[in-house]
Order: C-alpha cells, then sequence, then structure tokens
C-alpha cells in the first residue's frame, strides 16, 4: 500500500496531537506536579495582610526588633532588651517551602529575653520565620527568610 503526502500529514498531525494529550494527562494526574495553593488558608491571610504591614512598622517604630541567628545548639531569637520579657507572648510559625510536612507552629513563653529552637527541629535549607508577639496589648511582628 502507497500513502501519499496528504495521509501523511494527517497521520504526522495525529502522532503530534496524541503526544501532547499524553503528557497533558500524564502532568495533570501526578502527584508529583500538585497545583495546591502554596498555603491552606492563602486567601484568608491575605485579608489579614494589612494588619500584618501596621504589625511591621509598629515595631520597626518603637525599636523592638528581633534578632535570629544561628549557633551551634540550634536557633536562637533574641527579644528587645527593653521589655519585659515576662509580658511578652505569641507564636512562632516556621515554614519550610519545599515540604508543607515539615513546617511547625511554636508558643512563645520566654524565661529570659531569648528563646532556642534545638537544632534537632530544624533541617538544613531555606525557612520562613514567622513571629507573632504581643507586649501589653500592642501587636508586633517579624518575618525573615533563612538558610539553616
Amino acid at each position: 500500500m502507497k500513502l501519499n503526502w496528504g495521509t501523511g500529514i494527517v497521520i504526522a498531525f495525529i502522532g503530534f496531537i496524541s503526544f501532547i494529550l499524553y503528557f497533558v494527562i500524564r502532568m495533570s494526574t501526578d502527584n508529583r506536579a500538585n497545583h495546591d495553593l502554596v498555603t491552606e488558608g492563602y486567601y484568608k491571610q491575605e485579608l489579614a495582610y494589612q494588619k500584618e504591614i501596621d504589625a511591621q512598622e509598629y515595631a520597626a517604630a518603637l525599636d523592638a526588633e528581633l534578632t535570629i541567628e544561628k549557633i551551634p545548639d540550634g536557633l536562637l531569637i533574641r527579644f528587645p532588651e527593653n521589655y519585659n520579657y515576662n509580658t511578652i507572648s505569641g507564636t512562632m510559625f516556621l515554614y519550610r517551602p519545599s515540604n508543607r510536612h515539615l513546617d511547625f507552629s511554636l508558643p512563645i513563653s520566654l524565661s529570659n529575653s531569648h528563646l532556642l529552637i534545638p537544632d534537632n527541629r530544624l533541617l538544613d535549607g531555606r525557612w520562613d520565620i514567622t513571629i507573632n508577639w504581643t507586649i501589653n496589648g500592642k501587636d508586633f511582628l517579624h518575618k525573615q527568610k533563612l538558610i539553616y
């Protein structure tokens, strides 16, 4: 049986379309190509974003900046010395962009002016740290990206 050039073009188009459809179906059903939002409550977090901006500006205006440093025992977070550490409360959220199963949250309870996150809780790589803390009804916020 002889094929003419018109039949060859149709077969080539069908082959190309089948090739593309195969990869589209494969990528849309593969778990490694998960297309979920980065965080579960993305839209809810977006509505509260102005409060975060205000808390960050308030912390900068009152010289209430935190310092975060890596030490051999883990990650040391120093709160401002000019505030009473007994009145500080809040939460700390550590977000791992590469694996959401490593994300965790800690309550802030201080026995002195610094907080230590043990080395065994953190894996090497990038972490996004969000610290929401309150002193005497005033909200403060510290966000930082770091490589541990």
